[in-house]
């Protein structure tokens, strides 16, 4: 298996990040979210991305906030 890189895997469709506590679901998905705004434009409201529980939500949230503001 290849190891996942949000940096460079490919933006069409779907993406299906799953793995254990500690190994960088958050930022993976914050890459691939921040990568389609400023590479394909898309916006953010057309970006669905779900996460197992509403502090996880919250926490992305603000790092893609906080990433985008930088």
């Amino acid at each position: 298996m290849n190891a996942f890189d949000a940096r460079s895997v490919a933006l069409e469709g779907s993406n299906l990040i799953e793995a254990a506590a500690g190994t960088g679901k958050t930022y993976s998905i914050e890459g691939l979210f921040l990568r389609l705004i400023v590479e394909q434009h898309v916006p953010v409201e057309q970006i669905l991305t779900v996460t197992f529980t509403q502090a996880a939500t919250a926490e992305l949230r603000q790092r893609i906030y906080q990433r985008l503001v930088k």
